[in-house]
């Protein structure tokens, strides 16, 4: 099964009609579409609980989260409800490491909201509403507040810890954050990144307490060391996304990790590209040795991989195509042959299981 999310609003330029569900067949890799649960606002990103039997989204622009409960049977959706997230711009959520509360990265207020699960899977109102410190960046529009973009609980080597890796585009900073109790009972460390950096979202190496941050306002990749006791990050490497010889304009967007700790994709919106970035056996980023792929469409908001790490997919928001590509089983890249799915300005894609 896959979910995707979407945007919808004459405000952002949207064509989607919701949340979209689709069935997946693993061998050929067509998809078929199930449902559309339409009367959604911007109902972009998207997380699963670890049964798969609950998602919850995020309404950018707006100011609320919902969640749904999912079909054991076909995968599809049925709406449970929705809450005020406390801010505005909700741009990411994911769950805490006993589900029993969903943390949620508001960007236009810049606050991490914290929102208890029922045990039917539905959302209480906010507990927990935690600002960030810092100043904001150098740059005049992009940066004049904290702008969190990303919330991801950091695993690696099979090992789950508490702490949410909290990459903030305004304040040129990465956040480590273990939540506790109460504000007070919260800890929070930061990680100041270059000027104008831009931090953006993360992605984790899946053998090593790495952390790569794709930086949207300059372009480029920083890997953290991460102590997962103390939870303080370090600067280990930051290499480009793009090609020395491009020099137009560009967003870095999506990140993901190949579940080999091999390679690193990234996205160039602008550049219209997937950096393929190949990691050393001590997860550092060769800095000469990146292949850029286009990403077959405008505007590549969301990256992904299937479940299996098989295949590479681009959700181009602007073309409305969800570029599907196997990758080489080699070197990991993508081949030239692609699968497209044509849905309305995609932003997000999740995976879940399901017989069908």
């Amino acid at each position: 099964m896959a979910y995707v999310g979407s945007r919808t609003t004459a405000a952002r330029n949207g064509k989607g009609k919701g949340l979209s569900v689709y069935a997946v067949d693993a061998r050929s890799g067509a998809w078929t579409l199930l449902q559309v649960v339409e009367g959604l606002v911007n109902p972009s990103f998207l997380t699963l609980n670890r049964a798969h039997d609950r998602l919850y989204a995020v309404h950018g622009d707006h100011a609320e989260v919902s969640s749904f409960a999912v079909d054991p049977a076909d995968g599809t959706l049925r709406f449970l409800n929705w809450q005020p997230c406390g801010g505005t711009n909700p741009v990411h959520l994911e769950l805490s490491i006993d589900e029993r509360e969903l943390v949620v990265a508001n960007y236009a207020t810049g606050t991490i909201a914290v929102l208890p699960v029922a045990t039917d899977g539905s959302l209480e109102p906010v507990r927990l509403l935690l600002g960030l410190p810092g100043s904001p960046g150098p740059h005049r529009i992009e940066q004049n507040s904290p702008h969190p973009h990303h919330a991801l609980r950091f695993t690696s080597a099979g090992r789950s810890t508490p702490w949410h890796i909290v990459p903030d585009k305004g304040l040129d900073a990465v956040f480590a954050i273990r939540i506790g109790v109460s504000a007070a009972e919260t800890q929070i460390n930061r990680f100041r990144s270059r000027e104008c950096a831009g931090p953006r979202h993360a992605a984790f190496h899946p053998a090593l307490p790495l952390v790569y941050i794709g930086n949207e306002l300059d372009s480029t990749v920083t890997t953290l060391a991460f102590d997962e006791d103390a939870g303080t990050l370090q600067c280990v490497g930051h290499v480009s996304t793009l090609p020395g010889e491009y020099s137009g304009p560009n967003r870095v967007a999506g990140i993901v990790m190949h579940p080999s700790g091999r390679m690193l994709y990234v996205s160039n919106r602008g550049h219209d590209s997937v950096a393929c970035l190949p990691l050393d056996v001590n997860g550092l980023i060769a800095p000469l040795a990146a292949t850029f792929v286009p990403s077959l469409g405008h505007f590549p908001r969301f990256i992904t991989l299937t479940p299996d790490g098989r295949r590479l997919l681009v959700a181009n928001e602007r073309s409305h195509t969800i570029v599907s590509r196997a990758l080489e089983s080699d070197r990991l890249l993508p081949l030239r042959e692609a699968a497209l799915v044509e849905t309305g300005s995609p932003v997000c894609v999740v995976f879940a299981g399901h017989a069908r």
